[in-house]
Parts: structure tokens; sequence; C-alpha cells
């Protein structure tokens, strides 16, 4: 992996991250707001399983 694919891999992912508030900014404050109601131990199995999904990913692009 070079710099070029990490920047790319950057700009994606902030694409990806910025449809939501222009898309629908009010739902995405009522998902923020009922975020912060969700256990700290449900928020870790979500992260991980979100890490795991993405490692499987680039291990299958890869």
């Amino acid at each position: 992996m070079n710099f070029t694919d990490f920047l790319a891999a950057l700009g994606l992912f902030l694409v990806l991250e910025g449809i939501a508030p222009f898309l629908n900014p009010q739902g995405l404050k009522r998902a923020l707001t009922r975020l912060l109601q969700v256990q700290d131990r449900e928020l870790r199995i979500a992260g991980l399983g979100s890490m795991l999904v993405g490692v499987v990913i680039l291990f299958v692009v890869r």
C-alpha cells in the first residue's frame, strides 16, 4: 500500500461520512441523540464488528 492508496481511502471515507448530514441533518441529530443512550459494551461490540468486517473486506480485495 502506498500513500496514494491511503489518500484515496481517506477521501472515500470522508465522502461516505458526509452523506448522512448532507441528506438528512435532522435524522442524524436524532440518531446521535439515541446513540447517547446505548451502553458502552454495545458500542464496543458494534465497533469491533465494524472493524472485523473492514479487515475481511481489505483481505478479500487485496
